[in-house]
């Protein structure tokens, strides 16, 4: 069964997976299932969580829910380690170089509307100055992507946390 995370939805079952089970069943889009994005969650997970999230909110405000959706699941397609990246290149601005590297190796597998380009290329504003969001699709990226982040970071330390408290009262 295919979950994002605070969901107990089967995404299989959902509108939601017909708009991106192309990009699903793809092989690239598929190996980011071997990198950690946040803690105990894949990038492919992280990618999935954010589409739906994207999909919802678009979906409910009339908006373009489709390509959200498609370009949620393609925004962090890139294919190494950020944190050693970091530390080999000296370079610190992952931020701002992986949207750019994720929009081009999406470009190359996928046709991309402009506004799913423009999605994937301004999700980390506001830390991209430069890069303002043109759409509100745009604009809801870069918040569910943070809601995302925060989810996948705090929901295993509050179960860690938990476990330890239910552990010592036993």
């Amino acid at each position: 069964m295919l979950q994002a995370i605070g969901s107990k939805k089967d995404l299989e079952l959902l509108p939601f997976y017909d708009m991106i089970s192309d990009l699903l069943e793809n092989e690239t889009v598929q190996n980011l299932k071997q990198f950690r994005h946040h803690v105990q969650t894949t990038r492919f997970q992280h990618s999935l969580n954010v589409a739906y999230y994207n999909y919802i909110f678009c979906k409910r405000f009339g908006w373009d829910a489709r390509s959200a959706a498609r370009a949620g699941m393609l925004h962090d397609l890139f294919f190494y380690n950020r944190k050693e990246y970091i530390r080999k290149s000296g370079e610190a601005f992952h931020n701002k170089r992986h949207p750019q590297m994720a929009c081009s190796e999406a470009s190359q597998l996928f046709t991309l509307s402009t506004r799913e380009k423009d999605i994937i290329l301004k999700h980390m504003w506001p830390m991209t100055p430069t890069r303002v969001p043109r759409y509100k699709e745009s604009m809801v990226i870069v918040l569910t992507d943070k809601y995302c982040a925060l989810l996948e970071v705090t929901i295993p330390l509050f179960r860690k946390i938990f476990r330890q408290r239910s552990a010592k009262s036993a």
